[in-house]
């Protein structure tokens, strides 16, 4: 399968050289990814393409203090994640990978196979959310219609961009649950379930449970319905770590996975101090981090640096705090050998059986989706169990040694809620991006808190604007702008915004 997507990829990309790109008024039309490359060519690239934007390390993964820099803790501090640092996200999202999700959804469509255009609607409508999660209102229902005449596109509230994901999940669950056997599929083009649509349709409904939660704050009534919806689909949700929703790569050295290669060639990554605090005791901690090179500050162990350093301050913690675990590299270093090339073969993650647990764990102990406080608890410890198995750990005399813990057992309530939120958190390791919205939805863990070197004096709910919007589409912009607040870090989304309303967070 692996080769074939690859190849499948390579098949976009030669079809693009030949591909006249005279015509400037194709403003929002990828060059790279011509409309006549077949369907499964681009949804192959443009899984691959969206993975390696999003689950990948950046500035949300120091942002979440999973990891911190010792050497230029410039992301630490926030001022590389200022709009300089972060418009290339936005922008490329739109050139490429949206538009070629576009594009096979539409071929799809038009030859009415859901076998084709279901799993690009999940996967569009998954690469939507990043953005969303991440600068608040963005295009959205005009989004990638230059084509149609619509080469400024207006920014969406988030509220009503939520309300597309819901109904594209569920058309895109619907109508794959009616394809016929021996219907067209994406088969071996699709690098993440193979074409088989009955775990693209848990994906979508266990997405759905993601954005339903997203809302709980703000709209719990919503939240409500949707959970409910998602729930009593006939094709349920996420069963098993079986269905985990993940790209697997080759670690071929052209196709790696992106978190590792990125943490393999930089010596300056270390995992922060935020998250080895909460781990003392996880059999995942020994995955997760390496021992430290120098115990003279932790004996034997594991252990994290400070989040938010200055380059002075940080710089001391080069040799006695934890390189990131093994399969994340850093490879060969003079201090050692760290790393394994296993890691560039680790799948990235999109989503798993573990934060559907957890989330449903939650919904159930606040009573939403049909479901009781009564099964928080079994949920809870599936969630757990579920992360362990995701991250090589079998050991069940150990497993169960840490479930039994004071700290961990579940205690229910709002407390149950805070270990929810927490173990979630740390159960997302290296799926950045998630990490944030969770921390910013719950206000947990609780020890997340701005470094003393920070530009701004708390962590960032959202990033700046894509710095060409200003210059192409100013006016939807400043429309976005004067509705949501300042295209500043300080500004919250819209489910961030009533903070007030999070049990965990007061």
């Amino acid at each position: 399968m692996i080769k074939t997507w690859r190849s499948l990829v390579g098949l976009a990309l030669a079809a693009a050289a030949a591909c006249s790109t005279d015509n400037i008024t194709d403003t929002n039309r990828n060059p790279n990814n011509p409309t006549s490359a077949p369907p499964g060519a681009l949804f192959a690239n443009a899984t691959v393409t969206s993975v390696r934007r999003w689950v990948s390390f950046g500035g949300t993964a120091i942002l979440t203090q999973q990891f911190s820099s010792v050497l230029y803790p410039t992301l630490d501090s926030y001022i590389s994640l200022q709009a300089d640092g972060t418009s290339g996200s936005f922008t490329s999202a739109y050139t490429g990978d949206l538009s070629d999700f576009r594009q096979v959804i539409l071929a799809g469509k038009q030859s009415s196979q859901a076998g084709i255009y279901g799993p690009a609607m999940v996967m569009q409508t998954w690469d939507f959310s990043n953005l969303t999660d991440q600068w608040g209102d963005v295009p959205y229902s005009d989004a990638l219609k230059a084509d149609s005449g619509i080469p400024a596109p207006k920014y969406d509230p988030q509220k009503d961009i939520y309300a597309g994901f819901f109904a594209a999940l569920q058309q895109a669950a619907t109508d794959m649950g009616a394809v016929v056997s021996g219907a067209p599929t994406l088969g071996s083009s699709d690098p993440i379930y193979n074409g088989n649509l009955d775990k693209w349709r848990r994906f979508a409904n266990s997405l759905h449970v993601r954005y339903a939660m997203r809302l709980v704050n703000v709209d719990p009534t919503t939240a409500n319905a949707e959970l409910t919806a998602a729930f009593n689909d006939p094709w349920g949700v996420f069963q098993s770590n079986a269905d985990n929703a993940k790209l697997a790569w080759p670690g071929d050295g052209i196709y790696d996975n992106p978190f590792a290669s990125s943490v393999k060639s930089r010596l300056d990554v270390r995992v922060a101090r935020t998250l080895t605090s909460l781990m003392d005791g996880d059999p995942r901690l020994s995955v997760y981090a390496m021992p430290v090179a120098d115990s003279s500050i932790y004996p034997g162990g594991y252990g994290g640096e400070p989040s938010g350093l200055s380059p002075d301050s940080a710089g001391k913690w080069f040799k006695t705090a934890s390189w990131p675990g093994a399969i994340f590299g850093p490879g060969v270093t003079s201090y050692g050998t760290y790393g394994t090339t296993e890691g560039l073969k680790t799948p990235s993650y999109i989503m798993t059986y573990a934060e559907l647990m957890f989330l449903r764990a939650e919904a159930a102990e606040r009573g939403l989706g049909g479901l009781s406080s009564g099964e928080a608890a079994a949920d809870y410890y599936a969630a757990i169990e579920a992360s362990m198995e995701q991250w090589g750990i079998t050991d069940e005399v150990a497993i169960n040694a840490f479930l039994a813990r004071p700290e961990i057992a579940y205690k229910g309530g709002v407390d149950g809620l805070k270990q929810i939120a927490t173990q979630n958190w740390i159960a997302l390791f290296s799926d950045s991006p998630q990490v944030w919205a969770e921390w910013r939805r719950t206000c947990q863990p609780d020890n997340v808190v701005p470094g003393p070197a920070t530009i701004v004096p708390y962590i960032p709910r959202r990033f700046y604007y894509a710095t060409i919007e200003a210059q192409v589409n100013a006016t939807n912009l400043n429309a976005a702008i004067a509705r949501q607040g300042p295209d500043d870090f300080s500004t919250r989304i819209y489910w961030d915004s009533q903070p007030s309303n999070a049990p965990t967070c007061q």
